[in-house]
């Protein structure tokens, strides 16, 4: 028994923080990631945890940290009472928006940032004039990681395969048109056949791969022409606005640029689904009055059609 006490006395709550990476990576340079910290010095952190807890606690399987029985029976309870304790901080703590220095880093795509950033710049130099705020891009295969180890407080994105810890909620969503230069041959009326037989512009951050108009095409058993790739819509529309090329867009962000850029635009000839963009962030800040009150700008600026 005294050793039990002994154990728990002498535990450093830091190393509970490591157990937790480690056991949801399963991988320890991911964990590191998670927690900016060195490989080596969560190796060394794992270390005192099996002499802590007299336990392997994971073993080694190639990359992979497999956890032991032992481990298996000790995590869930560990990680219920570790996100009770953050909770638990979180609402001791007292966030004021007019008062705060706080900085702020938002995760979203090219196209998002475009249509919403603007909206949300002004909603926090009117309600936290103090506060600072990072756009910035996140791969969605590092999405649950980066959120977790704390690189973004917020993502913005379409609707991802995301479980727990991650969570999410719907923000909006932005249907598709078609834009081409002032006074285009189709600008009047474009058909489905016209639109299959023009070059296309496509925009994808990706080197290959399809985006949402070819996806929704080839469920139609159709394929359409692309003449270019490009990273991001600004640049899209440059190129469209001096070339007979097509560029399909959000209708949101195209409603913002279109006119400068000296475009026309016009319906999508064909069903293409709307964009359905989601915010999300991780279980250990629900209960975080700052990043609440962040959702909740967000969420405000989204449902007052700000982004448009």
């Amino acid at each position: 028994m005294s050793q039990i006490h002994n154990r728990t006395d002498q535990l450093d709550l830091n190393l509970l923080k490591v157990f937790e990476a480690v056991y949801r990576e399963q991988n320890l340079s991911r964990a590191a990631q998670a927690l900016f910290l060195t490989p080596s010095a969560v190796s060394h952190a794992v270390a005192r945890l099996r002499l802590q807890f007299g336990d392997p606690l994971f073993v080694r399987d190639g990359r992979r940290m497999s956890p032991t029985p032992a481990c298996q029976r000790l995590a869930p309870s560990l990680l219920d009472a570790l996100g009770r304790l953050r909770e638990l901080l979180q609402q001791w703590d007292r966030f004021d928006p007019a008062r705060t220095r706080q900085s702020f880093r938002v995760g979203m795509p090219d196209a998002t940032e475009s249509a919403l950033l603007p909206a949300l710049a002004q909603a926090l130099d009117a309600q936290a004039p103090g506060a600072t705020l990072a756009s910035v891009a996140v791969a969605r295969r590092e999405l649950g990681r980066e959120l977790a180890g704390g690189q973004v407080d917020l993502a913005i994105d379409v609707a991802l395969p995301i479980s727990e810890p991650v969570r999410h909620r719907p923000l909006f969503q932005d249907g598709f048109c078609v834009v081409m230069r002032r006074g285009h041959a189709l600008a009047k009326r474009l058909s489905l056949k016209q639109y299959l037989q023009a070059r296309h512009v496509a925009v994808s951050t990706r080197a290959s791969g399809q985006v949402i108009e070819d996806i929704a095409l080839l469920n139609l058993g159709l394929q359409r022409q692309i003449a270019l790739r490009c990273q991001n819509y600004h640049s899209a529309c440059q190129v469209v606005a001096e070339s007979d090329h097509l560029l399909t867009m959000p209708a949101g962000l195209a409603g913002r640029i279109a006119a400068s850029a000296q475009l026309q635009r016009t319906a999508v000839p064909f069903a293409l689904p709307a964009a359905q963009l989601h915010l999300y962030w991780h279980a250990n800040s629900e209960f975080d009055p700052a990043n609440q009150w962040l959702r909740e700008v967000v969420v405000g600026v989204c449902e007052r059609g700000l982004f448009g």
